[in-house]
């Protein structure tokens, strides 16, 4: 399954939720092709990967687990709040709704 479609399943599963909206097409900036939480991004599909926002200890987790690996801004400095999945979807929901939570108790 391509990021992309992951990202789909994931608009699908939390659509119902409280302050979350689907991505922005025609929006050109970050997140334009995020899911979003009260306007904060908190998933997106980015460079052939899943992409969520979580605390920056739970980020360092999933890197050390192999789930994922530190996502990097355009210049290429990672960013801590941020994990690229690995190909393995089976965590998705369960981590997108971490990111939901983490991005919408803000």
């Amino acid at each position: 399954m391509t990021a992309d479609d992951r990202l789909a399943a994931l608009v699908d599963a939390l659509a119902g939720e409280p302050g979350v909206a689907p991505p922005q097409p025609g929006r050109r900036r970050f997140g334009s092709t995020a899911l979003t939480v009260d306007g904060s991004v908190f998933a997106m599909a980015v460079g052939g990967a899943l992409v969520l926002k979580l605390p920056r200890e739970r980020v360092a987790a999933l890197v050390a687990a192999g789930a994922g690996s530190p996502f990097a801004n355009g210049s290429g400095r990672p960013m801590r709040e941020w994990v690229a999945l690995g190909s393995d979807d089976a965590l998705d929901l369960a981590l997108a709704r971490e990111a939901l939570a983490f991005v919408g108790g803000r």
